[in-house]
């Protein structure tokens, strides 16, 4: 890629990561002390989501770091059984 596709890319991923950021907190730390009427509810899901999510994505993650590092470590056991035979 050239300089200037990584650059933009690079914007891209710095923006999608800031309003992530920023709805998420607006959404954890706000939020619960807006009166429940207020419009600004409506932009949200329930409190519920804001840890289920995180939670979710924790499990994914470590889930599929553990399974590589089985897939890698049965691989290379392989190949050192067969060396040895």
């Amino acid at each position: 890629m050239s300089p200037i596709q990584d650059k933009t890319v690079g914007a891209s991923l710095l923006a999608i990561g800031l309003f992530v950021f920023t709805y998420y907190s607006i959404w954890t730390l706000v939020i619960p002390f807006v009166d429940e009427g207020h419009a600004a509810h409506h932009l949200f899901p329930p409190q519920w989501y804001a840890i289920a999510i995180p939670v979710f994505l924790l499990v994914v993650g470590v889930t599929a770091v553990f399974g590589f590092l089985s897939f890698v470590m049965l691989k290379s056991g392989k190949k050192a059984a067969k060396k040895s035979t």
